[in-house]
């Protein structure tokens, strides 16, 4: 199938388009430092010295892309962290609040260590990742949980756990939607989540990790965690969900790929922000695969993230 048919009914989003929405989102979990190399190749798993034809240093984390995907697509958002208060630290504040993001409670601390990733990306757009996942308390009894009453949805990731367990459990209580990026974690991260968790979206690797298979069958059986929706994203395969007993597909558009890094993340933040303002799951998934899409024609974890009226417009012209 095209990935624009059945597309649904967009018109919430019209609120977030011309400000006058009252969408606001907050995104829980990982910031990283990207250091990113650009070559040729990928390394193919021997000793061996490769020529980078770039390099940059860029802003990243799951949680961190996807409140900038949010910020980018004009809606209001809030990035809850942790990291040192070092320079690597300080860059990855300052960078987030210079996209529009809400940093108060992104919290540096002065013994902590920040998260550093060095990121190799092929001529293909494929990508191989080594991460630093920083030091720092585990602890979220510091964080605002009376500002949850003015989420539209929240979105955690699994680096965090005490803080998305938080989270969710005060979003659950208060009725707001929860949203998790099922990135590769340990198992009882995600039995410990999935119970307050209304839609899960896993990346293959983590679905496969957890849950045996990345076969569609194995998001049913998720289900008896009691998620509204079970999902996985499928790369240039689109994304497959369960809900509602039913399993559903939605196919990705088609893009010259330059670099997959983030993509993952700003699909995430894009179906929060779908749901936040009431979209059905259907129409949230195309619209995050369009803007993930779109993030996926240019170099860098962030760069290429639309607006959202340059995401709308491309899936009214894209077959």
């Amino acid at each position: 199938m095209s990935a624009s048919a059945d597309i649904g009914d967009l018109s919430p989003l019209a609120g977030v388009a011309s400000k006058a929405g009252a969408a606001h989102v907050i995104c829980l979990g990982l910031s990283a430092l990207d250091q990113v190399w650009r070559v040729d190749r990928l390394f193919a798993g021997q000793s061996e010295k490769i020529k980078a034809t770039g390099y940059g240093t860029l802003g990243g984390g799951m949680a961190a892309n996807a409140s900038v995907a949010v910020a980018r697509l004009g809606a209001s958002v809030a990035f809850w962290g942790r990291a040192g208060s070092d320079a690597a630290g300080h860059e990855m504040k300052s960078s987030l609040s210079a996209e529009g993001v809400d940093v108060a409670n992104f919290r540096l601390f002065p013994d902590g260590r920040s998260s550093v990733s060095g990121i190799i990306v092929d001529s293909s757009g494929e990508r191989q990742i080594v991460n630093f996942r920083g030091l720092y308390s585990e602890a979220a009894d510091w964080l605002p949980l009376d500002a949850v009453s003015l989420a539209s949805a929240v979105l955690a990731d699994p680096r965090w756990v005490e803080g998305a367990a938080t989270l969710f459990g005060e979003a659950r209580r208060r009725g707001i939607p929860t949203v998790l990026d099922g990135d590769m974690a340990d198992a009882e991260v995600f039995e410990r989540l999935l119970p307050l968790t209304d839609h899960a979206i896993f990346s293959e690797p983590a679905l496969t990790s957890f849950a045996g298979s990345a076969k569609d069958e194995s998001l049913a059986a998720l289900a008896r965690f009691g998620c509204r929706v079970v999902a996985v994203t499928r790369g240039e395969q689109g994304v497959s969900w369960h809900e509602g007993g039913r399993l559903q597909r939605q196919a990705a558009y088609a893009v010259d790929v330059v670099d997959t890094t983030g993509a993952g993340d700003v699909f995430h933040g894009a179906y929060a922000l779908a749901i936040g303002v009431g979209l059905d799951v259907r129409t949230a998934m195309a619209f995050s695969a369009a803007t993930a899409a779109m993030k996926c024609g240019h170099a860098g974890g962030r760069n290429g993230i639309p607006t959202i009226n340059e995401c709308l417009a491309f899936m009214r012209t894209k077959p």
